[in-house]
């Protein structure tokens, strides 16, 4: 059908319109892509850049962080993790990889308990959580673990590791240090310059007797003296400054107020930037190490004044024993000259060999090796004999006596000579000790279940600060009045041992200088029971007339070994001598003597092998053999029996306790 004009005309602008419809709507649709392109383009650019710094942000961290999924695998991971963990590189880049606990376990020092945790974390699926975990290498982790959430549910989770083992060292060196502190027996404080004290120990406590609630706060001198505070001033000085503080020793003040011998340490508190800002002390209490070391420089002084008295009292005799021997050679022809000088080096020689017997005496005490030979002994028996051995001295000072005994007897088990010995001492004493013409008094009696002895003199007394130390080795109370009398202040020490020896004790008493002295002596009494006649009194035997023998004589001291010969021989009896033990035994052999006096200590073979080379032979089985020599104690009389010898003499040898000893041990034979 034709259509019009008209109709054509509105066809085409019909569709003139819907085309430019089209191409509006089609201009949109590019023009939103073109946006929606554009608006992707710019997402995906700053998803881009937060990656990235996301990225820069893990790798600048110090903790080493490690995220994975919840299969337990790594999606992603920081450089200071693989570090931490000493992993290869490229390690956690294998998507096969599971979570790295699996891979790092044997790093772990305790590996079992650490899966075991990662397994209780994922399992229970705890938001957050915390743990230390210690390393075989010895190094210490602090680990974080956080769950990642997506629309609720769990994707994954972020693990963050720090390395904490600088910080636990030094936690554990302070921890440590502040036990050491707290425990040491010194006394540590801290103060600050302005000596404001900060820190005390329990050394402290004890030391000085405050608490720490009552130091701490307080200034320093608390605890020092008013006469040092001046002291403490220049350290404080000296520690601002700078100035180094040496070791020292001071004198510190407790609570009770007793003064402190102390060693004191100081050295400089420095914050972080080196400033000295406080100080901190040690001390150490050397109280009682000070009073030793003067106890010793005290014993030590008196030991030299002690070894200068005794070169002194070992002269005094000896000079007038070469003088002796000086006036009988050349008054060889004076009978009374050469009486008068044997009779002094007799007794000048009897007072040599007291001093050393004193010597030995208390040397044996001090070992325990004296033996008592005891006895039921009188009590009047002890003090005649020491009477009786003190007379001359007291007599020789023009002295009057006087002895109080007890009206009924009173018994010791006792070592007779010994008590005798600690009486006359006493006697002894107070005769040195007491101006010419003084009253010395002796009382004796039982009181109770004890015998007591009392020695009083009016002599020069014993000042209140020396009672304590009267019976001490070296002791003495006045130097000039024993270098003017003789002796060597070891009387008193010996007087002690032998009555302690016997279970009794000794006790001195004066009003002071110049007011006299009393030392009394108890002593246990024996038992009435089994009552036996008490020993006699020491006699001072007469010399035995000696038989004739035949006697050799061995010393490799050739002059002792003559002069005993002579004195032997003039007697009338037949002598060789020997100087070594060889020598000995041979002339042994050939004189077969009735009696052998054996030195113990001569060349080429000792006496106590001369001893048993001569025992084996048949013919001495009637021989008397005796020890002769320098040596004292037990054991060495011991060791002279066990070698085959019948006696045993102490050089030097007195004639009439050798003619004794003799007479009974060839009486025994």
């Amino acid at each position: 059908m034709a259509h019009t004009d008209d109709e054509e005309a509105l066809l085409r602008s019909v569709a003139l319109q819907n085309a430019r419809s089209i191409q509006q709507a089609r201009q949109r649709m590019e023009d939103e892509l073109v946006r929606a392109k554009h608006a992707l383009e710019v997402r995906s650019v700053g998803h881009a850049h937060s990656l990235a710094m996301l990225r820069a942000t893990l790798e600048a961290t110090s903790d080493g962080i490690m995220v994975a999924d919840s299969e337990r695998r790594v999606t992603g991971y920081n450089r200071q993790y693989i570090e931490m963990w000493r992993l290869p590189a490229g390690l956690l880049d294998d998507p096969g990889h599971r979570h790295p606990g699996e891979i790092c376990t044997r790093q772990l020092k305790y590996p079992q308990g650490y899966l075991a945790k990662l397994d209780e974390i994922y399992l229970s699926a705890p938001p957050e959580s915390f743990d230390v975990l210690e390393m075989a290498d010895g190094r210490f982790f602090e680990r974080l673990s956080r769950v990642q959430f997506v629309d609720g549910q769990i994707v994954g989770r972020v693990w963050s590791y720090r390395d904490v083992t600088e910080r636990n060292r030094a936690d554990e060196a302070q921890v440590l240090l502040a036990a050491i502190v707290d425990s040491s027996e010194d006394a540590i404080v801290s103060k600050s310059l302005e000596g404001i004290i900060r820190s005390w120990n329990a050394g402290a406590e004890r030391l000085f007797g405050y608490t720490r609630d009552e130091a701490v706060g307080q200034s320093i001198t608390l605890i020092i003296p008013p006469d040092l505070i001046e002291e403490e001033r220049q350290i404080l000085a000296q520690l601002r400054r700078g100035e180094r503080i040496e070791h020292f020793e001071t004198v510190r003040v407790s609570k009770t107020g007793r003064r402190l011998d102390i060693s004191l340490s100081i050295s400089p508190i420095r914050d972080r930037d080196g400033r000295i800002v406080g100080v901190s002390k040690v001390a150490r209490d050397i109280t009682e190490s000070k009073r030793a070391q003067q106890a010793l420089l005290e014993a030590d002084r008196r030991k030299d004044e002690f070894l200068a008295l005794l070169a002194h009292e070992l002269r005094n005799p000896m000079a007038p024993l070469r003088n002796g021997l000086q006036v009988m050679r050349l008054a060889a022809g004076d009978v009374q000259a050469v009486a008068q000088a044997r009779a002094m080096m007799d007794r000048q020689l009897g007072h040599l060999v007291r001093l050393v017997d004193d010597l030995l005496d208390v040397a044996r005490i001090g070992q325990n090796k004296i033996e008592l030979r005891r006895a039921r002994i009188s009590l009047t028996e002890v003090i005649e004999n020491a009477v009786e051995i003190a007379r001359p001295v007291i007599e020789a000072g023009g002295h009057e006596l006087t002895v109080s005994l007890p009206n009924h007897a009173v018994f010791l088990d006792a070592d007779l000579t010994r008590l005798v010995q600690v009486l006359s001492n006493l006697l002894t004493n107070s005769a040195k000790y007491t101006e010419h013409g003084g009253r010395i008094e002796v009382t004796a009696a039982q009181r109770d279940d004890a015998a007591v002895i009392s020695v009083r003199d009016t002599g020069i007394g014993i000042p209140p600060e020396e009672l304590s130390t009267v019976f001490g080795m070296f002791s003495q109370v006045d130097r000039s009045i024993e270098r003017t009398t003789g002796g060597l202040g070891i009387g008193l020490a010996l007087v002690k041992g032998l009555v302690e020896m016997h279970g009794g004790s000794v006790i001195a008493e004066s009003a002071g200088q110049g007011m006299g002295s009393t030392f009394t002596v108890r002593l246990p009494i024996a038992g009435a029971e089994g009552l036996v006649q008490p020993v006699t009194r020491i006699d001072h035997e007469r010399p035995i007339a000696a038989a004739s023998r035949r006697i050799l004589v061995a010393d490799d001291n050739q002059d002792a070994a003559r002069s005993m010969a002579r004195l032997l021989t003039l007697q009338g009896n037949d002598v060789r001598t020997a100087h070594d033990g060889i020598e000995a035994v041979s002339i042994a052999n050939a004189f077969r003597p009735q009696v052998v006096l054996m030195d113990v200590d001569m060349p080429r073979m000792n006496g106590y092998e001369a001893v048993r080379r001569i025992r084996e032979q048949a013919w001495s089985n009637g021989s008397v053999i005796v020890a002769v020599t320098g040596w004292g104690q037990d054991d060495d009389r011991i060791q002279s029996l066990v070698a085959g010898c019948d006696g045993h003499l102490v050089k030097p040898v007195d004639l009439a306790d050798l003619q004794r000893l003799l007479g009974k041990l060839t009486d025994a034979r």
